[in-house]
């Protein structure tokens, strides 16, 4: 049972550094539940280590997390995870089917064998993906866009509450970046959690139902429409943003020039 009125993420004061060096800084962030959350900003921002700090991938230097009133550490359970592709090792000798049975480990235990039903699930989670035809292929030998279905089915296959995704759309083809939006929506539909690392601005108010906008520090947080403004973009991105087309004053069009390599 969860607390009363626990939210499905609370993060309070949390201050994360590499090697010394802040990363981010006493970031604040409550996130009802049933909401698709896109996390924005310019590269270095801190993105990617705000999920992974959630994760307990990144130790944090100070504040806290809670996932449904609890530590994150005893919730994990219920928080599905998609990494960076970039961040996997995709010539590990698995098949696709494989890596959507790790997503089902949660449930079963690492030291005991998966069953029919798990199998059941993880072939359920690969047709929705329409990655089902490539269960028995090694992962290494798919396209990036069907890599990115395939960790996105072992997502579906943890049956979370809670889903963090990193950058789920960089570098997917259109066909896929459709399936996986329409995906995303039917988790929200379902009453799920979604926060999603999102790099396209062109695209952020069309996708989310709230935007995180990241900068090292918190700029904003909640509905996109009080929040992908001309203002709050600006705070954000500052001279890496070119807005280059208005509407009533909001900017509707937008884009990230600066490409730097930093990490995000």
């Amino acid at each position: 049972m969860n607390p009363p009125d626990s939210k499905p993420l609370e993060i309070h004061d949390l201050t994360v550094a590499y090697h010394r060096k802040p990363v981010l800084y006493g970031i604040d962030l409550e996130i009802g539940e049933g909401t698709l959350t896109g996390i924005i900003g310019p590269n270095g921002a801190g993105k990617s280590t705000l999920i992974k700090t959630i994760m307990g991938m990144v130790p944090s230097n100070g504040g806290w997390i809670r996932i449904f009133g609890k530590p994150a550490k005893k919730s994990f359970a219920r928080v599905g995870y998609v990494p960076q592709r970039e961040s996997v090792d995709w010539d590990f000798p698995v098949s696709v089917l494989d890596v959507v049975l790790m997503g089902r480990y949660g449930h079963v235990g690492w030291l005991k064998r998966v069953g029919k039903k798990d199998r059941s699930i993880a072939c359920e989670c690969l047709e929705k993906v329409n990655m089902l035809p490539f269960a028995d292929r090694q992962i290494g030998k798919l396209s990036g866009g069907q890599q990115q279905r395939v960790f996105l089915a072992r997502a579906l296959a943890q049956e979370s509450d809670l889903y963090l995704m990193d950058e789920p759309l960089a570098g997917v083809d259109a066909v896929t970046e459709k399936t996986i939006i329409e995906l995303l929506r039917d988790l929200r539909n379902q009453g799920k959690t979604l926060l999603v690392v999102h790099h396209d601005l062109s695209t952020a108010k069309e996708y989310f139902d709230q935007l995180i906008l990241l900068n090292m520090r918190l700029v904003a947080v909640g509905e996109v429409e009080k929040t992908f403004t001309r203002d709050l973009l600006q705070k954000t991105y500052g001279g890496r943003l070119t807005i280059f087309t208005e509407v009533a004053g909001q900017s509707a069009g937008v884009k990230e020039y600066d490409k730097e390599t930093h990490p995000s």
